[in-house]
């Protein structure tokens, strides 16, 4: 536990002393997902491997940088690719950004993610704002951390996502004409893509939309009393009695054709914050 104080406290001061003010925001953008980068006026690109302690993002559609940057006045702090389970990481690697950008200060936590739509009623390129999630990853970030200072032990789940920050995202992407449904996500361990008796029974289990990542973080925004909101692009569409192959380079090119909305919508929200 002291040394990972140790490696939050070190990378939160390496990125300190680049003298940009407090963030207030944070920002960690999924598999595909890196058009809001274009709202920033950024003031800094850090690769993660000059980052003390941070892991290094082994996907190739996620760019492994670290921005800091103002949209409008707001500053924020966007993390341009993710770490996944799969990659071999631990949770606490996983969400250890989570735990750096809280140290910095932002109040805020907004999240993107690529996900399989499960849900009949979802196409590809929707919006869904995540209401709730089920997590079937095999750790837990907060496995271990049993020291007061990570925040409680046993932090509520009742309400994962802020629905204050929900609405917000909901709003803004009324103005911009995009409809944003609601659902619920369920995280798996991954890589491989689900079989359709795995789609069946994750729809049976109450899932709307599938993925592989943000779970993890989420847990560790709720136990530091992070605010935060999640929104999935859905990739492909998974009903299992009308199931084609896909491949994670359609995956990509659907999340790519989704992101100038969802970054337009997010750009509005964060103006606001």
């Amino acid at each position: 536990m002291d040394l990972l104080l140790q490696q939050i406290s070190a990378a939160a001061d390496y990125l300190r002393a680049l003298s940009f003010e407090q963030p207030r925001v944070g920002v960690v953008l999924g598999t595909g997902l890196g058009e809001l980068i274009g709202h920033i006026k950024i003031s800094h690109s850090i690769p993660y491997h000059q980052i003390p302690h941070f892991p290094e993002s082994t996907v190739e559609s996620h760019k492994g940088q670290l921005i800091l940057g103002h949209i409008g006045d707001t500053p924020v702090i966007a993390m341009q690719g993710r770490f996944h389970y799969y990659e071999g990481y631990t949770m606490q690697q996983i969400t250890f950004p989570i735990r750096v950008m809280k140290a910095l200060g932002i109040t805020q936590l907004l999240l993107s993610n690529a996900a399989g739509g499960m849900n009949t009623a979802f196409k590809k390129g929707d919006l869904v704002l995540l209401d709730d999630h089920i997590n079937m990853q095999p750790e837990n970030p907060l496995r271990g951390l049993n020291s007061p200072v990570f925040g409680p032990r046993f932090p509520d789940m009742s309400r994962p996502y802020d629905p204050a920050l929900g609405a917000r995202l909901q709003a803004a992407a009324a103005s911009h004409d995009a409809e944003m449904k609601t659902g619920v996500y369920v995280s798996v361990m991954g890589p491989n893509l689900e079989t359709r008796a795995e789609y069946r029974f994750l729809r049976m289990i109450g899932a709307d939309l599938v993925g592989m990542s943000t779970v993890p973080e989420v847990i560790v925004a709720n136990q530091l009393q992070l605010p935060c909101a999640a929104v999935s692009v859905v990739t492909d569409e998974c009903d299992p009695d009308n199931l084609h192959p896909v491949s994670i380079e359609e995956i990509i090119a659907v999340a790519g054709m989704a992101d100038k909305k969802l970054s337009s919508v997010f750009a509005t929200v964060i103006k606001g914050l």
